[in-house]
């Protein structure tokens, strides 16, 4: 795994924030695409560029050298010519399926639709993200 931050933001009651950790892992501008696209299987250098054209190959390899160093993905080499590389989930990445899909869902719930209360001013005009809201600041105060 990399080398990471020895202390985190402080969660209140926690050593460490594993909200942070998490973010450390799967963060960065392409990694979340990168990973949800790798739920549906293995996928190679080309097929990522065609999904991403504006992703630079300096770039994609970088996010996904650091997901391969954090264990999340794995990357085979096959013995070919032309040489084959494809880049999978790992176990330990599989474990990330779920946080995916449920960024999924909540980007389709509060993303660009007129319906999702979001007024991009910064401001969300939704009762339920309100009641979460005011139920999250009594958790963490």
């Amino acid at each position: 795994m990399r080398d990471r931050k020895s202390t985190y933001g402080k969660c209140p009651g926690e050593e460490s924030c594993p909200v942070e950790f998490t973010l450390d892992i799967i963060g960065g501008k392409w990694k979340g695409m990168l990973l949800y696209h790798m739920i549906e299987g293995p996928k190679r250098s080309s097929e990522f560029r065609r999904l991403f054209p504006t992703i630079t190959q300096r770039m994609l390899t970088l996010q996904l050298r650091q997901l391969e160093e954090d264990g999340i993905v794995h990357r085979e080499v096959f013995q070919q010519v032309p040489p084959k590389v494809e880049y999978s989930l790992t176990a330990f990445g599989r474990t990330l399926e779920p946080i995916i899909d449920s960024m999924k869902t909540w980007g389709e719930t509060y993303g660009n639709d007129s319906t999702s209360g979001w007024t991009g001013s910064g401001e969300v005009e939704s009762d339920l993200y309100n009641e979460r809201r005011t139920a999250s600041n009594h958790r963490y105060s």
